[in-house]
């Protein structure tokens, strides 16, 4: 009887461990961006109320966020707007195609939430917010990553306007831009405007004919006709249709990349 007893304990205490082993696989590895320490401390203590979150970083510059998110590779980054050095939608340039698959601003300002949602953030918490808000912010996260972790690719695109519904084939959109809470998809001489955040668009839509090349423009590679400097020193994508876009410095190498371009063949010094 004793032997089995100690089997019994034997393989409960290899299934917990074996439990344990797959929540920590499974952790959301968070990042908290602000630079005040008290609204640093209130995040952190609703995070680690959650067993499926991990933070791996606690920052109170802009400067020290970018060299944290570069390093630990974050899966969720909850980021204040206003700080001394770099602002939140500076960050989130200088990281470029860095950036984590989920950004959740906290800030006690109002007037930046559209500018929010044009950068890919996916929730706007403004202080002060309560655990219930709080909790709604990070369960959009949670399916974010989720979806992330089984992509598809989108076969075709819903778009609902004035009574009437069209359907789009991605490979026949040129580009899209951040439109207020819009985004807006150019295809021809036509446009049309969808509710969907750029990141998610971004997602949905296959990789090898799609890229940021601004955290406000996605573009169809299959349209690029080349990529000029300016003479200010600026980048800007040129598509077959005539449009000139800005290549932001943070998307180059993402661009460079996916067109097959290697090193030393264009704009190795910009």
């Amino acid at each position: 009887m004793n032997k089995i007893v100690e089997a019994f304990k034997y393989q409960s205490a290899c299934h917990s461990g074996r439990s344990e082993l797959v929540q920590q696989l499974a952790r959301i590895r968070t990042v908290i961006v602000d630079d005040e320490p008290l609204a640093r401390r209130s995040l952190s203590i609703l995070l680690e109320r959650d067993r499926e979150i991990e933070l791996v970083g606690e920052c109170s510059s802009g400067a020290e966020a970018f060299a944290t998110i570069r390093s630990v590779r974050p899966d969720l980054v909850f980021l204040d707007v206003q700080m001394p050095d770099h602002d939140g939608f500076d960050l989130l340039e200088m990281l470029g195609p860095d950036l984590p698959p989920a950004t959740v601003f906290v800030t006690a300002h109002d007037q930046y939430a559209l500018r929010a949602f044009e950068s890919g953030a996916l929730d706007y918490l403004l202080k002060p917010f309560d655990n219930a808000r709080f909790e709604r912010a990070l369960s959009r996260a949670k399916e974010r990553l989720a979806s992330a972790t089984s992509p598809r690719k989108m076969e075709r695109i819903i778009i609902k306007s004035a009574g009437q519904i069209f359907f789009v084939r991605p490979a026949e959109v040129d580009w899209i831009e951040a439109a207020d809470y819009y985004a807006c998809l150019h295809v021809g001489p036509k446009s049309y405007l969808l509710r969907r955040a750029m990141a998610e668009l971004e997602h949905d839509l296959d990789p090898e004919m799609f890229c940021r090349i601004h955290r406000s423009t996605i573009v169809n590679l299959n349209r690029v006709r080349s990529i000029e400097v300016t003479r200010d020193g600026e980048s800007e994508v040129c598509l077959e249709g005539g449009a000139r876009l800005r290549l932001s410095r943070s998307y180059r190498g993402l661009l460079k990349g996916r067109l097959g371009i290697k090193a030393g063949q264009f704009g190795d010094s910009h």
